[in-house]
């Protein structure tokens, strides 16, 4: 039998993005956001209410980064979600981050985080606060690469958001192949 919950914003597993921008200054803000994935082959989309610091500066400057939460850095990481860049400007040096300005889009990379999407503002919806965004490039530091320079999930070790306990996860283990288990029952 099933329990039924109602309408939630309940799905598994959501990552837990750490989204970075330039404010008006130039000075780099961090914040962390769980709802939200890829929509298209060179796009992201999330769920940023306008309210957030880190979202005007999108606004004011088109572009951002988006690294994965990892196990290593998860105080950091629920840090810039607690606290806002509008009460605490240096809230991204707090944390303990340091930024290297990529290369691709006007937007700091966390060099604590091993990987990053570099986009660039597609549209952003108050309404609905959807923000889309274009990924221009994928970075990862090579300590995650595996031996064929692919990103190693298990070197990366991202967490995953818990709504329902409130709760970090790290991703786990490997259990099955992608398109290729399911050949079997054709």
């Amino acid at each position: 039998m099933r329990k039924n919950f109602g309408a939630k914003p309940l799905s598994y597993p959501q990552p837990v993005f750490i989204i970075a921008t330039y404010d008006e200054n130039g000075t780099p803000d961090a914040m962390n956001a769980a709802w939200g994935g890829i929509s298209e082959a060179t796009e992201v989309s999330m769920c940023l209410s306008a309210e957030h610091k880190t979202v005007k500066n999108i606004l004011a400057r088109g572009a951002f980064t988006v690294s994965m939460a990892d196990a290593a850095h998860i105080a950091e990481c629920d840090y810039v979600g607690i606290v806002s860049a509008n009460d605490v400007p240096d809230k991204f040096a707090k944390a303990g981050f340091h930024a290297a300005k990529s290369k691709f889009v006007d937007a700091p990379l966390i060099n604590e985080l091993p990987m990053a999407l570099e986009c660039r503002l597609k549209s952003y919806d108050k309404e609905s606060c959807r923000l889309v965004g274009e990924i221009i490039n994928v970075c990862a530091d090579e300590n995650v690469l595996n031996e064929s320079g692919k990103i190693d999930l298990a070197k990366l070790h991202p967490i995953t958001f818990d709504p329902v306990s409130n709760a970090y996860h790290v991703i786990g283990e490997k259990v099955g192949n992608a398109f290729k288990d399911g050949t079997k029952l054709k």
